[in-house]
């Protein structure tokens, strides 16, 4: 499913940082080197949000990651950038003179 989302370049990428990480060749990294792989694609994370995500991807419970539900956890961060992107072009439409700010005239017009 996750795989679907994106471009082979990316999922070779992808591929890469777990394979880093998957010290044993396993197919497998623990929750612990998740923060690690997570710094290696530039996504700075709390150890709250760490939990949260190993929660939301680990379908099996066994407390590591394999690689698709890696894939499913960048899928997850990638959504989430998405979003904000939206929410900022959102912004600067009605910041008409963008100096940060809407204002109820911007709003109104």
């Amino acid at each position: 499913m996750a795989q679907e989302r994106f471009s082979e370049e990316q999922i070779s990428e992808f591929k890469e940082a777990f394979a880093i990480f998957d010290k044993d060749g396993n197919g497998c990294i623990t929750t612990k080197e998740l923060g690690t792989v997570m710094k290696s694609l530039n996504q700075q994370t709390t150890e709250a949000e760490l939990q949260q995500m190993i929660n939301e991807v680990d379908t099996d419970g066994n407390g590591t990651i394999d690689f698709s539900e890696f894939l499913n956890l960048m899928a997850l961060q990638n959504k989430d950038t998405d979003l904000e992107e939206e929410y900022k072009k959102a912004f600067r439409i009605y910041d008409k003179d963008q100096n940060g700010f809407i204002t109820a005239t911007e709003v109104c017009i």
